[in-house]
Protein backbone atom coordinates (compact mmCIF):
# COMPACT_ATOMS: atom_id res chain seq x y z
CA UNK A 1 0.00 0.00 0.00
CA UNK A 2 3.32 2.23 0.93
CA UNK A 3 3.85 1.13 -2.98
CA UNK A 4 0.28 2.07 -4.10
CA UNK A 5 0.31 5.41 -2.45
CA UNK A 6 3.55 6.71 -4.46
CA UNK A 7 2.55 4.69 -7.74
CA UNK A 8 -0.49 4.55 -8.49
CA UNK A 9 -2.02 6.10 -11.57
CA UNK A 10 -4.81 8.67 -11.43
CA UNK A 11 -7.62 7.33 -13.15
CA UNK A 12 -11.19 9.09 -13.13
CA UNK A 13 -12.70 6.11 -10.74
CA UNK A 14 -10.36 6.69 -8.58
CA UNK A 15 -11.47 9.68 -7.38
CA UNK A 16 -15.03 8.85 -6.74
CA UNK A 17 -16.58 6.02 -4.15
CA UNK A 18 -20.08 6.12 -5.66
CA UNK A 19 -21.04 2.27 -6.20
CA UNK A 20 -22.70 2.29 -9.62
CA UNK A 21 -19.61 3.96 -10.84
CA UNK A 22 -17.11 1.84 -9.65
CA UNK A 23 -19.59 -0.75 -11.28
CA UNK A 24 -19.33 0.25 -14.59
CA UNK A 25 -15.33 0.76 -14.31
CA UNK A 26 -14.90 -2.75 -12.84
CA UNK A 27 -17.22 -4.28 -15.67
CA UNK A 28 -15.39 -2.45 -18.39
CA UNK A 29 -12.28 -3.05 -17.11
CA UNK A 30 -12.64 -7.42 -16.99
CA UNK A 31 -11.33 -7.57 -20.42
CA UNK A 32 -9.99 -4.09 -21.41
CA UNK A 33 -6.95 -2.17 -20.36
CA UNK A 34 -7.23 0.78 -18.04
CA UNK A 35 -5.92 3.41 -20.47
CA UNK A 36 -8.47 2.00 -23.33
CA UNK A 37 -10.83 1.71 -20.77
CA UNK A 38 -10.81 5.52 -19.49
CA UNK A 39 -11.69 6.98 -22.93
CA UNK A 40 -15.06 4.56 -22.82
CA UNK A 41 -15.60 5.21 -19.73
CA UNK A 42 -15.93 8.92 -19.62
CA UNK A 43 -17.62 8.42 -23.01
CA UNK A 44 -20.42 6.10 -21.23
CA UNK A 45 -20.89 8.34 -18.08
CA UNK A 46 -21.47 10.98 -19.78
CA UNK A 47 -24.21 9.55 -21.43
CA UNK A 48 -25.18 7.59 -18.35
CA UNK A 49 -24.14 9.64 -14.95
CA UNK A 50 -26.06 7.77 -13.20
CA UNK A 51 -28.07 4.38 -12.40
CA UNK A 52 -31.45 6.05 -13.42
CA UNK A 53 -30.60 7.32 -16.65
CA UNK A 54 -28.71 3.82 -17.61
CA UNK A 55 -32.14 2.19 -16.69
CA UNK A 56 -34.31 3.95 -18.50
CA UNK A 57 -32.06 4.44 -21.87
CA UNK A 58 -32.83 2.08 -25.12
CA UNK A 59 -30.38 -1.48 -24.87
CA UNK A 60 -29.21 -0.43 -28.43
CA UNK A 61 -28.33 2.96 -27.41
CA UNK A 62 -26.17 1.24 -24.29
CA UNK A 63 -24.85 -1.24 -27.06
CA UNK A 64 -23.70 1.20 -29.36
CA UNK A 65 -21.82 2.72 -26.83
CA UNK A 66 -20.18 -0.32 -25.57
CA UNK A 67 -18.83 -1.29 -29.30
CA UNK A 68 -15.16 -2.12 -29.88
CA UNK A 69 -15.31 -3.30 -26.30
CA UNK A 70 -16.40 -6.63 -26.90
CA UNK A 71 -17.74 -9.26 -24.29
CA UNK A 72 -21.50 -7.81 -25.50
CA UNK A 73 -22.92 -9.92 -22.89
CA UNK A 74 -21.70 -7.51 -20.27
CA UNK A 75 -22.73 -4.61 -21.70
CA UNK A 76 -26.53 -5.99 -21.89
CA UNK A 77 -26.35 -7.71 -18.23
CA UNK A 78 -25.00 -4.12 -16.83
CA UNK A 79 -28.29 -2.71 -18.51
CA UNK A 80 -30.68 -5.69 -17.23
CA UNK A 81 -29.34 -5.34 -13.70
CA UNK A 82 -29.92 -1.18 -13.85
CA UNK A 83 -33.14 -1.56 -14.82
CA UNK A 84 -33.87 -4.07 -11.70
CA UNK A 85 -32.07 -2.19 -9.05
CA UNK A 86 -34.51 1.09 -10.36
CA UNK A 87 -37.50 -0.73 -10.21
CA UNK A 88 -36.82 -2.98 -6.90
CA UNK A 89 -34.31 -1.28 -4.74
CA UNK A 90 -35.54 2.67 -5.72
CA UNK A 91 -32.73 3.18 -7.80
CA UNK A 92 -29.92 2.57 -5.09
CA UNK A 93 -27.43 0.45 -5.08
CA UNK A 94 -27.16 -2.55 -2.03
CA UNK A 95 -24.24 -2.14 0.29
CA UNK A 96 -23.81 -5.94 0.65
CA UNK A 97 -21.72 -8.50 -0.65
CA UNK A 98 -24.40 -10.72 -0.94
CA UNK A 99 -27.00 -8.51 -2.40
CA UNK A 100 -23.92 -7.53 -4.78
CA UNK A 101 -22.77 -10.79 -5.87
CA UNK A 102 -26.43 -12.07 -6.10
CA UNK A 103 -26.89 -9.27 -9.01
CA UNK A 104 -26.98 -10.25 -13.06
CA UNK A 105 -23.62 -10.28 -14.51
CA UNK A 106 -22.00 -9.28 -11.03
CA UNK A 107 -19.39 -12.46 -9.96
CA UNK A 108 -17.24 -12.66 -6.86
CA UNK A 109 -14.22 -10.02 -8.05
CA UNK A 110 -16.70 -7.37 -9.21
CA UNK A 111 -18.63 -7.84 -6.19
CA UNK A 112 -15.07 -8.23 -3.80
CA UNK A 113 -14.30 -4.54 -5.85
CA UNK A 114 -17.51 -2.49 -5.40
CA UNK A 115 -17.95 -3.73 -1.70
CA UNK A 116 -14.87 -3.19 -0.71
CA UNK A 117 -13.93 -0.12 -2.17
CA UNK A 118 -17.41 1.44 -1.76
CA UNK A 119 -18.25 -0.16 1.37
CA UNK A 120 -15.26 -1.25 3.39
CA UNK A 121 -16.20 -4.98 3.28
CA UNK A 122 -13.15 -6.73 3.68
CA UNK A 123 -13.36 -9.01 0.54
CA UNK A 124 -10.28 -9.82 -1.50
CA UNK A 125 -10.28 -9.39 -5.05
CA UNK A 126 -8.86 -11.92 -7.60
CA UNK A 127 -8.16 -10.55 -11.20
CA UNK A 128 -5.11 -11.49 -13.53
CA UNK A 129 -2.73 -8.78 -11.32
CA UNK A 130 -3.55 -10.69 -8.58
CA UNK A 131 -3.53 -14.47 -9.66
CA UNK A 132 -0.02 -13.22 -11.23
CA UNK A 133 2.20 -11.38 -8.25
CA UNK A 134 0.54 -14.18 -5.94
CA UNK A 135 1.55 -16.78 -7.82
CA UNK A 136 5.24 -15.68 -8.57
CA UNK A 137 6.06 -14.03 -5.04
CA UNK A 138 4.77 -17.55 -3.17
CA UNK A 139 5.73 -20.06 -5.98
CA UNK A 140 1.69 -21.05 -6.57
CA UNK A 141 1.69 -24.00 -9.20
CA UNK A 142 -2.07 -24.17 -9.14
CA UNK A 143 -2.83 -23.72 -12.69
CA UNK A 144 -5.51 -20.26 -12.32
CA UNK A 145 -7.66 -21.38 -15.12
CA UNK A 146 -8.66 -24.25 -12.82
CA UNK A 147 -11.94 -24.74 -11.54
CA UNK A 148 -10.12 -24.50 -7.23
CA UNK A 149 -7.64 -21.63 -8.35
CA UNK A 150 -9.88 -19.21 -7.38
CA UNK A 151 -10.27 -20.42 -4.12
CA UNK A 152 -7.09 -20.73 -3.61
CA UNK A 153 -6.36 -17.50 -4.39
CA UNK A 154 -8.74 -15.31 -2.76
CA UNK A 155 -8.01 -17.10 0.55
CA UNK A 156 -4.27 -16.44 0.18
CA UNK A 157 -5.19 -12.46 -0.70
CA UNK A 158 -7.68 -12.33 2.42
CA UNK A 159 -5.22 -14.10 5.03
CA UNK A 160 -2.57 -10.64 3.62
CA UNK A 161 -5.37 -7.89 3.24
CA UNK A 162 -5.43 -5.07 5.44
CA UNK A 163 -9.19 -4.94 7.03
CA UNK A 164 -8.90 -1.62 8.08
CA UNK A 165 -8.52 -0.40 4.47
CA UNK A 166 -9.71 -3.18 2.25
CA UNK A 167 -10.47 -0.73 -1.06
CA UNK A 168 -7.13 0.57 -0.91
CA UNK A 169 -5.47 -2.92 -0.56
CA UNK A 170 -7.29 -4.55 -3.44
CA UNK A 171 -6.85 -1.37 -5.43
CA UNK A 172 -3.05 -1.83 -4.20
CA UNK A 173 -2.66 -5.43 -5.28
CA UNK A 174 -4.09 -5.02 -8.67
CA UNK A 175 -2.08 -1.78 -9.43
CA UNK A 176 1.34 -3.75 -8.41
CA UNK A 177 0.15 -6.73 -10.80
CA UNK A 178 -0.38 -3.57 -13.48
CA UNK A 179 2.61 -1.74 -13.75
CA UNK A 180 4.97 -3.17 -11.25
CA UNK A 181 4.40 -7.06 -11.64
CA UNK A 182 3.88 -6.94 -15.50
CA UNK A 183 3.29 -10.45 -17.45
CA UNK A 184 6.36 -9.81 -19.31
CA UNK A 185 9.44 -7.54 -18.42
CA UNK A 186 8.42 -7.17 -15.03
CA UNK A 187 10.30 -4.70 -12.72
CA UNK A 188 11.85 -6.60 -10.66
CA UNK A 189 15.23 -5.18 -9.62
CA UNK A 190 13.14 -2.68 -8.68
CA UNK A 191 10.72 -4.39 -6.98
CA UNK A 192 10.05 -4.10 -3.19
CA UNK A 193 9.27 -7.66 -2.64
CA UNK A 194 12.17 -9.49 -4.43
CA UNK A 195 14.28 -10.83 -1.81
CA UNK A 196 11.43 -12.89 -0.59
CA UNK A 197 9.82 -13.51 -4.06
CA UNK A 198 9.89 -17.92 -4.80
CA UNK A 199 9.97 -17.17 -8.92
CA UNK A 200 12.27 -14.24 -8.76
CA UNK A 201 14.84 -16.22 -6.30
CA UNK A 202 15.00 -19.33 -8.44
CA UNK A 203 14.49 -17.54 -11.94
CA UNK A 204 11.15 -18.99 -13.07
CA UNK A 205 9.29 -15.79 -13.32
CA UNK A 206 8.72 -16.60 -16.79
CA UNK A 207 6.96 -19.93 -15.66
CA UNK A 208 4.23 -18.07 -13.36
CA UNK A 209 1.29 -17.86 -13.59
CA UNK A 210 0.69 -21.83 -13.90
CA UNK A 211 -2.04 -22.02 -16.80
CA UNK A 212 -3.45 -25.48 -17.97
CA UNK A 213 -3.46 -25.50 -21.66
CA UNK A 214 -6.48 -24.65 -23.82
CA UNK A 215 -8.07 -26.82 -26.62
CA UNK A 216 -7.55 -25.25 -29.99
CA UNK A 217 -9.81 -22.88 -31.03
CA UNK A 218 -13.11 -23.13 -32.63
CA UNK A 219 -13.00 -21.69 -36.33
CA UNK A 220 -16.41 -20.50 -37.80
CA UNK A 221 -16.69 -18.77 -41.32
CA UNK A 222 -19.34 -16.18 -41.89
CA UNK A 223 -20.19 -14.88 -45.16
CA UNK A 224 -22.15 -11.44 -44.99
CA UNK A 225 -24.27 -10.06 -47.65
CA UNK A 226 -24.22 -6.75 -48.26
CA UNK A 227 -27.14 -6.10 -50.34
CA UNK A 228 -27.37 -2.57 -52.65
CA UNK A 229 -30.06 -0.60 -53.87
CA UNK A 230 -29.06 2.05 -55.81
CA UNK A 231 -30.33 5.01 -52.75
CA UNK A 232 -27.19 4.23 -50.18
CA UNK A 233 -29.76 1.61 -48.78
CA UNK A 234 -28.57 -1.82 -47.32
CA UNK A 235 -30.57 -4.69 -45.35
CA UNK A 236 -29.59 -5.14 -41.70
CA UNK A 237 -30.76 -7.95 -39.07
CA UNK A 238 -30.11 -8.40 -35.68
CA UNK A 239 -28.87 -11.36 -34.03
CA UNK A 240 -31.49 -12.86 -31.31
CA UNK A 241 -29.46 -16.82 -30.62
CA UNK A 242 -27.37 -17.44 -27.26
CA UNK A 243 -24.12 -17.41 -29.37
CA UNK A 244 -21.28 -14.08 -29.44
CA UNK A 245 -22.73 -10.83 -30.37
CA UNK A 246 -25.67 -10.99 -29.39
CA UNK A 247 -28.33 -8.46 -29.69
CA UNK A 248 -25.82 -6.72 -32.60
CA UNK A 249 -27.15 -5.75 -36.06
CA UNK A 250 -25.27 -7.15 -38.82
CA UNK A 251 -25.45 -7.94 -42.64
CA UNK A 252 -27.52 -11.27 -43.30
CA UNK A 253 -25.12 -13.86 -42.96
CA UNK A 254 -24.35 -17.47 -44.02
CA UNK A 255 -22.45 -19.13 -41.72
CA UNK A 256 -20.87 -22.49 -43.80
CA UNK A 257 -18.61 -25.09 -42.31
CA UNK A 258 -15.63 -24.09 -44.83
CA UNK A 259 -13.71 -21.81 -45.87
CA UNK A 260 -14.24 -21.42 -49.66
CA UNK A 261 -16.82 -21.35 -51.56
CA UNK A 262 -17.87 -21.25 -55.24
CA UNK A 263 -19.68 -18.44 -56.15
CA UNK A 264 -22.46 -20.63 -57.59
CA UNK A 265 -23.20 -22.37 -54.35
CA UNK A 266 -23.36 -19.20 -52.69
CA UNK A 267 -25.52 -17.95 -55.10
CA UNK A 268 -27.75 -20.93 -54.26
CA UNK A 269 -27.83 -20.58 -50.42
CA UNK A 270 -28.67 -17.21 -50.93
CA UNK A 271 -31.59 -17.92 -53.13
CA UNK A 272 -32.61 -20.53 -51.10
CA UNK A 273 -32.30 -18.25 -47.98
CA UNK A 274 -33.97 -15.25 -49.43
CA UNK A 275 -36.67 -16.90 -51.95
CA UNK A 276 -35.37 -14.22 -54.49
CA UNK A 277 -33.30 -14.43 -58.13
CA UNK A 278 -29.93 -13.20 -57.80
CA UNK A 279 -28.59 -13.30 -60.86
CA UNK A 280 -24.97 -14.32 -60.95
CA UNK A 281 -23.32 -10.64 -62.07
CA UNK A 282 -24.71 -9.34 -58.79
CA UNK A 283 -22.85 -10.91 -56.46
CA UNK A 284 -19.04 -9.56 -55.75
CA UNK A 285 -16.49 -10.18 -53.60
CA UNK A 286 -15.01 -7.41 -51.10
CA UNK A 287 -12.20 -9.03 -49.65
CA UNK A 288 -10.38 -11.55 -51.44
CA UNK A 289 -8.69 -12.76 -48.32
CA UNK A 290 -10.68 -13.44 -44.94
CA UNK A 291 -11.01 -10.98 -42.41
CA UNK A 292 -9.57 -12.39 -39.24
CA UNK A 293 -11.30 -12.14 -35.79
CA UNK A 294 -9.70 -13.94 -33.01
CA UNK A 295 -12.35 -14.01 -29.96
CA UNK A 296 -11.37 -15.90 -26.44
CA UNK A 297 -12.49 -19.23 -27.72
CA UNK A 298 -13.28 -19.32 -31.56
CA UNK A 299 -11.26 -18.00 -34.42
CA UNK A 300 -13.49 -16.02 -37.49
CA UNK A 301 -12.91 -16.05 -40.71
CA UNK A 302 -15.21 -12.95 -42.26
CA UNK A 303 -15.94 -12.53 -46.18
CA UNK A 304 -18.24 -9.66 -47.49
CA UNK A 305 -19.81 -10.12 -50.59
CA UNK A 306 -21.75 -6.99 -52.03
CA UNK A 307 -25.00 -8.07 -53.38
CA UNK A 308 -26.50 -5.03 -56.27
CA UNK A 309 -30.73 -5.29 -56.49
CA UNK A 310 -32.39 -2.01 -57.94
CA UNK A 311 -35.29 -3.91 -57.61
CA UNK A 312 -36.81 -5.58 -54.13
CA UNK A 313 -39.82 -5.13 -53.03
CA UNK A 314 -39.15 -5.76 -49.23
CA UNK A 315 -39.51 -3.55 -46.49
CA UNK A 316 -36.23 -4.22 -44.54
CA UNK A 317 -34.19 -1.68 -46.42
CA UNK A 318 -32.21 0.17 -44.25
CA UNK A 319 -30.54 3.48 -44.86
CA UNK A 320 -26.94 4.05 -44.23
CA UNK A 321 -26.93 7.06 -41.99
CA UNK A 322 -29.25 4.83 -39.54
CA UNK A 323 -27.05 1.60 -39.76
CA UNK A 324 -23.99 4.03 -38.72
CA UNK A 325 -26.32 4.65 -35.68
CA UNK A 326 -27.04 0.48 -34.78
CA UNK A 327 -24.90 -1.17 -32.29
CA UNK A 328 -22.62 -3.53 -34.18
CA UNK A 329 -19.20 -5.43 -34.23
CA UNK A 330 -16.19 -4.00 -34.50
CA UNK A 331 -15.39 -6.25 -37.51
CA UNK A 332 -18.49 -4.83 -39.48
CA UNK A 333 -18.26 -1.88 -38.08
CA UNK A 334 -14.56 -1.59 -39.77
CA UNK A 335 -16.05 -2.90 -42.71
CA UNK A 336 -18.95 0.09 -42.98
CA UNK A 337 -16.54 2.56 -42.27
CA UNK A 338 -14.22 1.86 -45.18
CA UNK A 339 -16.88 0.61 -47.73
CA UNK A 340 -19.05 3.73 -46.88
CA UNK A 341 -16.97 6.72 -46.87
Amino acid sequence: MEWFYKNKRDFIWRRTKDPYRIWISEIMLQQTRASQGQTYYKKFIGIFPDLQTLALANQDKVLKLWQGLGYYSRAINLHSTARYLYNEYDGKFPKTFNEIINLKGIGDYTASAIASICFDIPEAVVDGNVYRFLSRFFGISIPINTSNAHREFKKKATELMDFNNPGDFNQAIMEFGSIQCKPKNPLCLKCPFNDNCVAYKNQKIDLFPVKKKNSKLKKRYFNYFVFQNGEKKTIVEKRNENDIWKNLFQFPLLELPKLNYKKDELLNQIRLKYNHKIKFENLQLWNSKPIIQKLSHQKLHIFFWIINLKKWNTKNWTTVDDLKKLPIPIALQNFIDNFYN
